[in-house]
Parts: structure tokens; C-alpha cells; sequence
């Protein structure tokens, strides 16, 4: 904990009580007042959350909009400036090195949204998989705050604190300049809960400021501040991927699920193109599904899949899922055990514990 790097916030988890822990090589908390209030407190009203620790990097030049292209499966020719998307960099074999956040400023101006994790690993790679490209590539993560605030009562806080009219930020767009309690931020409509909300990103200098701002001008509302424990609960039930869990270096976005992410007709070559469209072509060998616990138990990241003893998958995320108020789980597994309905055994504490697959979209939105 000693050696964890510290985000501008880092007093705020203090002041507010937050259970610290390393996170990525980062100080965040955990959880503030306990993950199923902080959890709830998003569905129903409103949350505050610290991701300065996600990765920034931005890539400008004439060849930027080919240069991103390469780089990533999804089209960013498809959006307009002010427009995100949503995508993955891959590796030859179609594996996946991190999922992001494409944001398109210009043609020739991105900004790239990386994982914590990722951010060294991804660097290297966007810097050895572009040089035949005309870009400026620069890695501004250290330079840069985001604060996430996420919930059905989101906008009417973040609007108390902004002169701009944010019925004008559609889903998944950007606006750039935007005055967030007199600092000039970066405002999209997007975030990591299922929930309405904005990303906002700043310099690291203002970051109090406006954490307190929307703290204080969130009260009617109810807002709290939400650890890492709920950001995970409430990402799962939305069915949004977490790398390392349902994506990485040896699993595909097809077999993840989101081939809707891979434009495979997309007229430019992307890295891994040849392999996803060859797995495509031959057919899935695995895929992940959810789950239902029909036993009793809660399913945990990492434990075993089988059919009458034998392995079939393993887990890639499971909880007790707040809203839901199921036993609930993500799980690779072999293609024949894929079809809704099918039953297998999740081994908990050496024990198979009977579950049957489900759809993946755990949460009805009202």
C-alpha cells in the first residue's frame, strides 16, 4: 500500500471514510459506506466515482484517423466529431489487449480512454504498431483527472454545477470546454454502470474542487461517493466486460460476446482482422455465457466449470448480484454447453454446486 500511486482525490477517500486498498498500483477505495448501499445508491438516485486512474492518450496528425483505425476493431469513419465509440485493440490472434474508449475530436485528433492496468502495456503497443503512420502520440495519463457520476439522478447534480445545457451531450458523445464548477473540463455522456451519467476529465489541479462542488450540490439528490467493489457489481449486472475477466490476451471479443464491437466489413485493415474474421468463418469453439446458481453458494472469478466431472469453462466474474438478488456468473465454456437452459456445475469449495445458463442481460431496465 506504501508504494501505491495516489490520485489528485486521494485526501477525498480520506475525508469521506473510503476502505483503501491497491488497486492496478493505485490507492482507491474499496468501498465508502458498503457495497450494497453504494450500489443501490446508483441504480435509484446517485454515485461519485474516482477513476483517475484510467489511462488517457492522444494521438494527432494527418494520418490519425488511419493510424486509430489500425489500431482498433471498431469504425471510427462511422461516427462524427464529438462522437465515441466503444472498441478493442487486439493482438494478431484476435486476442484482446485492452478495451477502450475511441473519442473523436477531428479527423485528426483522438483521444484514446485505456485500462489502469493497461496503460504501459498499451502504450508500448500503440507505439510499435503505428510508426508507418504520419501521428503525434502522446501518453497524457499523469496529467489528467476523471471523476464518473452515474445514476437516473446524475445530470440534474452535474447540471447545478455547469452553464451548458447537457440535454446537448447525447449517449456516447463528447464536449470539449465545458465550465464544471469553474474548471474547463472534458464532459461525455457515457460511464461504466448502466446507469445515465458523464465521464468528466480535468487537470489534476482542479480535481478537489470539483469532487466537493459535485458532493456539495448533490445532497438533495443523495449522492455518495462509490468504491471499486460496487463499480464492479453494478458493471457485471449491465453485462459490460471487465478486462481480466471476460477479456484478455487469450479470448476474443467474438467469443466474449461483443462481436457487435468488430467491424469486420470495415474497408481498412485492423490488427487481428485475419484471425476474427477466421474465426468467424470456421465457428466458435468456446464462448462465455451467464449463469444462474440453481445450488446454494455464490460463483467467484476463477472457479471451474464442469459436466460430470469434466472441465468445460471456468468462471469469469460472479456475484451476488444487488439488484438482481440472484446468484449470478459469467463463465466460459466449451460451445456445446452454450444454449440457454443448458445445466452445468460450478465447483465451490471442491464442490459441484448445479447452475444453468441464462441470458447475459441480468438487469431489466425500467
Amino acid at each position: 500500500m506504501s508504494e501505491s500511486r495516489k490520485t489528485a482525490l486521494y485526501n477525498m477517500h480520506q475525508k469521506y471514510g473510503g476502505k483503501v486498498v491497491d488497486y492496478a498500483g493505485w490507492a482507491l477505495s474499496v468501498q465508502f459506506e458498503g457495497l450494497n448501499p453504494e450500489h443501490e445508491n446508483v441504480r435509484t438516485k446517485v454515485g461519485l466515482f474516482d477513476v483517475s486512474h484510467m489511462g488517457e492518450v492522444e494521438i494527432k496528425g494527418n494520418q490519425a484517423t488511419e493510424c486509430v483505425q489500425y489500431l482498433i476493431t471498431n469504425d471510427v469513419e462511422a461516427i462524427v466529431d464529438g462522437q465515441i465509440v466503444y472498441t478493442f485493440m487486439c493482438n494478431e490472434n484476435g486476442g484482446v489487449v485492452d478495451d477502450l474508449l475511441a473519442y473523436r475530436y477531428s479527423k485528426d485528433h483522438y483521444l484514446l480512454v485505456i485500462n489502469a492496468s493497461n496503460i504501459e502495456k498499451d502504450v508500448k503497443w500503440i507505439l510499435e504498431n503505428t510508426k508507418q503512420f504520419d501521428v503525434e502520440i502522446k501518453n497524457i495519463s499523469d496529467d489528467v483527472s476523471q471523476v464518473a457520476i452515474q445514476g437516473p439522478l446524475a445530470q440534474k447534480v452535474l447540471q447545478k454545477v455547469t452553464d451548458t445545457n447537457l440535454d446537448e451531450i447525447e449517449f456516447f458523445h463528447l464536449k470539449r470546454d465545458v465550465n464544471v464548477a469553474g474548471a474547463k473540463c472534458l464532459v461525455s455522456r457515457t460511464g461504466y454502470t448502466g446507469e445515465d451519467g458523464f465521464e468528466i476529465y480535468f487537470d489534476n489541479k482542479d480535481a478537489e474542487t470539483i469532487w466537493e462542488a459535485l458532493m456539495e450540490n448533490g445532497k438533495e439528490e443523495g449522492i455518495k461517493p462509490i468504491g471499486l467493489g460496487a463499480r464492479d457489481t453494478l458493471r457485471f449486472e449491465a453485462t459490460l466486460p471487465l478486462y481480466g475477466n471476460e477479456l484478455s490476451a487469450d479470448i476474443t471479443p467474438l467469443e466474449a460476446g461483443y462481436g457487435m464491437f468488430v467491424k469486420l466489413k470495415k474497408e481498412s485493415d485492423f490488427i487481428g482482422k485475419a484471425a476474427l474474421a477466421k474465426q468467424k468463418e470456421e465457428g466458435l469453439k468456446r464462448k462465455i455465457v451467464g449463469f444462474e446458481l440453481i445450488g446454494r453458494g455464490i460463483p467467484r472469478h476463477g472457479y471451474e466449470v464442469e459436466v460430470d466431472g469434466k472441465k468445460i469453462g471456468v468462471v469469469t466474474t460472479g456475484y451476488a448480484a444487488p439488484t438482481v438478488k440472484k446468484n449470478i456468473g459469467n463463465a466460459l465454456v466449451d460451445i456445446e454447453y452454450t444454449e440457454l437452459g443448458t445445466e452445468f456445475d460450478v465447483v465451490i469449495r471442491n464442490k459441484p454446486v448445479k447452475a444453468k445458463v441464462i441470458s447475459k442481460r441480468f438487469l431489466s431496465k425500467k
